[in-house]
C-alpha cells in the first residue's frame, strides 16, 4: 500500500477517472480485482470496468468479492468504505477503501444509454418541458445515466488484441488518453504501473 501511494505522488500527473476495458473473450476476475485495486491504492479516484460481453456486470458480486479479499490484503481493515455501484442497477455493494469509486460497465451502458438519453429529451420536448435548442454537450451528459456522477475517462487501459474500444462510453472518450496491453491476464503490478507512466509524460493537446 505505501509503495502504491509513493508511486502515485511521484508521478507528473495522476488520471482521476480510468477505464479498464477487456476486448478479450476470457475474464479473469481475480487480474481484473487486483487492476482495480491497484488503481484504489494509487490514489484514482474513479474507476471503470468494461467487457464486451457484459460478463463482469453480470456476475459483479463475484467481482466484488474478490476486489474486497485483495482490498483486505493490501490495504487492511483499517479503512472507511466506499459505494461500489453498477451502472442502471440498483444494486450496490460496500468496499473497503478510502476515496474510489467504481461502476462495472457493459455494451449497454455505451450507445443504448445515448439512445435512452435522446429519447428522454425529445419526450421532454414533448410535452414542453424543454424545446429543442436546449440540447448542448451539458444538457445530454445529465440525461446520461451510466456515468452520472462520474467525469470523463482521462485514460482508458485496453486489454486484448482487438484494436477498438468495442462500444466503451463512446460519448465519453472523445480527448481519453488509450493505452493498449496484451492482456489482463496476469498482469503485473510493475506493468499497470509502466501504463500509469506512460499517460504521466504524453502530452495532449485536447483536440488541437
Amino acid at each position: 500500500r505505501q509503495r502504491c501511494r509513493a508511486d502515485g505522488r511521484a508521478l507528473r500527473k495522476l488520471p482521476v477517472h480510468v477505464g479498464l476495458v477487456v476486448t478479450e473473450e476470457e475474464q479473469s476476475y481475480a487480474d481484473m480485482a487486483s487492476l482495480v485495486v491497484w488503481c484504489m491504492a494509487v490514489g484514482i479516484s474513479y474507476v471503470s470496468v468494461y467487457d464486451h460481453n457484459g460478463i463482469f456486470k453480470r456476475n459483479n458480486s463475484r467481482l466484488m468479492d474478490e476486489i474486497l479479499k485483495q482490498q483486505q490484503e493490501l490495504i487492511g481493515l483499517n479503512c472507511s468504505r466506499c459505494t461500489m455501484e453498477f451502472a442502471n442497477q440498483d444494486k450496490t455493494g460496500q468496499v473497503l477503501n478510502c476515496q474510489s469509486t467504481l461502476k462495472v460497465l457493459s455494451p449497454e451502458d455505451g450507445k443504448a444509454d445515448i439512445v435512452k438519453a435522446a429519447r428522454n429529451f425529445c419526450h421532454l420536448v414533448a410535452q414542453q418541458q424543454r424545446t429543442h435548442t436546449d440540447l448542448d454537450v451539458n444538457v445530454l451528459d445529465n440525461l446520461l445515466s451510466s456515468t452520472n456522477g462520474f467525469p470523463d475517462p482521462d485514460l482508458v487501459l485496453k486489454f486484448g488484441p482487438v484494436d477498438s474500444t468495442l462500444g466503451f462510453l463512446p460519448w465519453h472518450i472523445r480527448l481519453t488518453e488509450i493505452i493498449s496491453l496484451p492482456s489482463h491476464l496476469n498482469i503485473s503490478y510493475e506493468e499497470f504501473f509502466s501504463a500509469l507512466h506512460h499517460y504521466a509524460a504524453c502530452e495532449q493537446r485536447w483536440g488541437k
